[in-house]
Parts: C-alpha cells; sequence; structure tokens
C-alpha cells in the first residue's frame, strides 16, 4: 500500500481540491491566520501542513486573492517547484493512511481473531479508493480514519471506560476538525460510548455512569475542534474572505447552536450554501441537474471490487447474524450507516470518496466473516481477498479511474462516472510527457479540468471553444470530465473528431 500511494505521490499533478488545501496549510502554518478555506476545519490542513512546512517553500505574504488563486499562486507563480511541494503535502497523509490500517487490524482482530484482523488489513490494503485518496493533499481519508478510531475506542471501552472513553472523543474530535461531513457519527458515538460505559460498570449507578460516559465523548470532541483552530490562530482572529450565506430555518438554528468557534460555524454555513447551488451530475452515461439519492450505492457498485463487494455483504451478515459478534454490530455498522445516509442526502454527486468511510468500516466487519464456523468460510475469504488483490495491483498506479472488471476497467470508468471518480486533473503532467514524446510540433487544442497550469508543464495550446467549430484542426485534448459534461460547441468538436488516445484513463487525444 506505501509503495502504491507514494507511486501515485510522485506521478499525480494537482488534483482538483488539492491547491486550495495545501494552499491554506501553508497559511495556517506561515502566517497563523484563519482567512481562507473555512468551509473545512483545519486539523486535516495542519496534517498537510507539516509536509509543506518541511518542503520550505516560498510564501507571498502579500498575496491577497480568493482561496482557488491562492493555491494556484503557491505552486506555479511563487518560485516553488510544484512536484516537490504537492509529494511533501502529500506524504503526511500517507502515512496516516497506513496507521490508519493499523486501527482496522485491530479492530477486526479483537473481535474475530487474528486471521480475521489480517483480511480485515488486505483489503483495506488494497481499496482503490483508499489508495487513491489517501495519496492525496485532501482531506477524505484522515477524516474517515479518525472516525473508525473512535468507533474501535468506544468498543474497547466497555473494559476500560476510563482510558478509552476519553481517547475515543479526542478521536471523535479529530474527525469533526477535519471534515464537517463527521457531525452526524457524533450522536452516534456519543450513544455507543454511554452503552460500553453501561456494560462496563456494576452498581446502581450505571445510568449517571453512562450518561456521563457520552458526555465526556462530546466534551472532548469539544475540546480539539477548538485547539485545532487556536494552534492556528491563539487569538482566534477571523475575517472570511469570501462571502457568507446567511442560513435561516432549522439550518441556521443548528449552526447557531454548535458549540465552536465562529470560524466553524460560518465554514458550515458556506457548506449549506455550496448544497444550494445547481450541480450536475453524471451516472451510467446520463447527464443530469440535481442528484440522485442512489448515486453514491452506484458510484461504489463500480469504485469497489467484485470480491469486496461480495466480502463485505457477508460480514455486515455474519456481524448481525452470529451470536458472538451482536453486541458489536452497532459499533461497526451504526455510524457509517449514519453517515452514508447523510452522504446520499447531499446535492454534489461529485464521486465515491464521500463514502470513503465504508472500505475502512466494512473492512473490519468482512474480517468478522471468518467467525463463520463453515470449512469453506475461510478457503472462500482466502480467494475473494485475492480477488481483490489482484484486481487493485492491476490497475496500478491509475487509482483514481479504478472501476471493477463488471464495468470494463479503468479504461471504462469515463462511461459511468466523472469528476473524482475517474478524472480530477491528476494527468497533467501524463499528457504533457505524451504529447513531448509522440505529438511533437502538433498544434493543441486542450479542454482541461483540473487545478495545474498546462503551460508550467510545457503544453502550448488554445481553447478550442473560443474559435469556430471549422478552425480547430489538429489534435483536440479534453479532460474526460469534460467530455462527459460536453455540450454545444464541445459536444459537436469531440462529436467531429476521432479518439486516437488515452492518457492515464482520464484524458482522451482525439484527431480532429
Amino acid at each position: 500500500m506505501a509503495v502504491a500511494m507514494v507511486t501515485a505521490a510522485v506521478r499525480q499533478t494537482p488534483t482538483i481540491d488539492e491547491p486550495v488545501y495545501v494552499g491554506a496549510a501553508a497559511e495556517y502554518t506561515h502566517e497563523h491566520r484563519l482567512r481562507h478555506n473555512p468551509e473545512h476545519p483545519p486539523l486535516g490542513k495542519l496534517v498537510i501542513g507539516a509536509g509543506v512546512a518541511l518542503a520550505a517553500p516560498h510564501i507571498d505574504a502579500s498575496f491577497t486573492g480568493d482561496q482557488g488563486r491562492l493555491g494556484r499562486h503557491l505552486l506555479y507563480e511563487s518560485g516553488n517547484d510544484p512536484w516537490r511541494l504537492m509529494l511533501w503535502a502529500r506524504l503526511p497523509v500517507i502515512a496516516l493512511t497506513l496507521l490508519f490500517g493499523l486501527v482496522v487490524f485491530a479492530f477486526a482482530r479483537e473481535l474475530a481473531g487474528l486471521a480475521a484482523g489480517s483480511a480485515a488489513l488486505a483489503l483495506y490494503c488494497f481499496s482503490p479508493d483508499v489508495i487513491a485518496h489517501g495519496s492525496l493533499a485532501t482531506l477524505d481519508v484522515p477524516a474517515a480514519g479518525f472516525a473508525l478510531t473512535s468507533a474501535w475506542l468506544v468498543w474497547r471501552a466497555r473494559r476500560r471506560s476510563r482510558l478509552y472513553v476519553p481517547l475515543a472523543g479526542i478521536a471523535l474530535g479529530a474527525a469533526s476538525a477535519t471534515k464537517m461531513s463527521m457531525l452526524p457519527a457524533v450522536p452516534v458515538l456519543m450513544v455507543l460510548a454511554g452503552v460500553s460505559v453501561w456494560r462496563g460498570c456494576a452498581g446502581g449507578r450505571r445510568l449517571v455512569r453512562a450518561v456521563a460516559g457520552a458526555g465526556v465523548v462530546a466534551l472532548a470532541a469539544i475540546a480539539v475542534v477548538w485547539v485545532a483552530y487556536l494552534v492556528v490562530d491563539p487569538r482566534l482572529r477571523w475575517t472570511p474572505e469570501q462571502h457568507v450565506p446567511v442560513v435561516r430555518g432549522m439550518r441556521g438554528l443548528l449552526v447557531q447552536l454548535l458549540p465552536f468557534p465562529e470560524a466553524y460555524r460560518d465554514g458550515m454555513r458556506v457548506q449549506f450554501g455550496l448544497e444550494n447551488r445547481p450541480w450536475q451530475g453524471f451516472l451510467f452515461g446520463r447527464l443530469y441537474d440535481g442528484s440522485l439519492w442512489y448515486y453514491l450505492p452506484a458510484a461504489l457498485l463500480v469504485k469497489t471490487p467484485l470480491g469486496m463487494l461480495a466480502l463485505w455483504a457477508g460480514g455486515v451478515a455474519a456481524v448481525v447474524a452470529v451470536r458472538r459478534l451482536r453486541p458489536a454490530a452497532p459499533y461497526v455498522l451504526a455510524a457509517p450507516l449514519v453517515l452514508l445516509a447523510a452522504a446520499m442526502q447531499g446535492a454534489r454527486d461529485l464521486g465515491a470518496r464521500y463514502a470513503v468511510f465504508l472500505p475502512l468500516f466494512l473492512a473490519v466487519a468482512a474480517g468478522c466473516l471468518l467467525v463463520v464456523r463453515r470449512r469453506w468460510v475461510p478457503a472462500g475469504v482466502a480467494v475473494l481477498v485475492a480477488l481483490v488483490a489482484v484486481s487493485s495491483v492491476r490497475t496500478f498506479p491509475f487509482y483514481l479511474p479504478y472501476s471493477n472488471e463488471a464495468f470494463g476497467g479503468p479504461d471504462r470508468t469515463r462511461e459511468w462516472l466523472h469528476d473524482s471518480n475517474v478524472d480530477w486533473g491528476q494527468d497533467l503532467g501524463r499528457l504533457a510527457e505524451r504529447l513531448r514524446e509522440g505529438y511533437a510540433g502538433e498544434r493543441v487544442w486542450l479542454v482541461y479540468k483540473g487545478s495545474g497550469v498546462p503551460g508550467f508543464y510545457g503544453i502550448r495550446a488554445e481553447d478550442p471553444r473560443r474559435v469556430p467549430v471549422d478552425a480547430v484542426r489538429g489534435l483536440l485534448v479534453v479532460s474526460d470530465s469534460a467530455a462527459a459534461k460536453a455540450t454545444g460547441r464541445l459536444a459537436e468538436l469531440i462529436g467531429g473528431s476521432r479518439p486516437v488516445e488515452h492518457v492515464g484513463h482520464s484524458i482522451t487525444i482525439y484527431r480532429s
């Protein structure tokens, strides 16, 4: 897993979200000011910032643009090497992703034994989605890993509540201080903490102790969120650089009641504002406006290895049905179920990464399948894990555009999904190499969907949407996410061109 993630990190150019996080991380660690990217709390960016600090980039403290331009300015306009800076920014997330593998192993081993822990760890390590997003300077895997760690610690609190209840709260706070989308798990894990304390103590004050345990989890989580902001700026100065929408009704009341810094509450208001924007989705070749409630399950069906899907289903059934495992079912399944239900209500159908917590929690459940006392179970689990490993290794090093064999593999993912499922701007460097090697001297027309700067990588190209259709002659290069949503002139250009090559399974070169 480490080899796969580092290889991907070295080869990929910045994805769409990464420059924003890297720019904000540099700002947090160098200027100690909360200005940009309030829609995500600072902890994950502080992790990224540790790598950015080690890279020692030149920081332009006088820059005054928005958060999108901030990252681009840091990477491409400040005299820094974006290849080196992005690698250093990604390395702390890679290290954290590897450490979460140990949590997966420990959780499954405690529930069902060493073989179960090993099977769970194998599924985690070969998960294409975890490898893909664990190798980027983004927040999805860190937030999911902290949530899993909290669930594991709450489970352990059944025996040593005084130690593990506060630790579970710290881990839950870390998840909430990394991504606000983890907040739905807070009441779930508070209740489970109370249940653990209830079951772990005797006497007439069990209810009081259970309520106190839930309260300790909440207080520890709140404290971690505050500490994350105080680490950035002990004075908690907050002047938003972007419009913060007014949120009314129940959402507005919820935001107002949150016991977090004003910057966190404003970040939630920005998130709610993003949910109200008109978004387009793409699923199974269909372009649509708005969102589909079944988008995430459908995307996971495409993006998850077939053997892993089978093991997930078997593991969930085992955790629910086997008497020995049944007490652990809420600890393994409740938080991801609530998080998935919340994510399915979102307005942005932009990737299976919004449910990247599932490969973590369900790896634990899948390992528990080995508790089932049937002769064929160990062999069946071993075969399915091997199939997952083969499917994952076959896609190396192109993990972002992975799809399983039933959907044609990475080369056909663009037919079913778009955005971070297949093309997130990661292959601009590979495109530059291919144009130099195979198409030197030819005129290039480019529609690139990403945050990289084509000119930095030596790509000299024009936008075909700015000239008449009959003026576009030569190479037409289009990001697959842009092609999926193509209308008007771009759709006409693609329809009248012949595809000649795919770069990294995310960018298509046409001959116009």
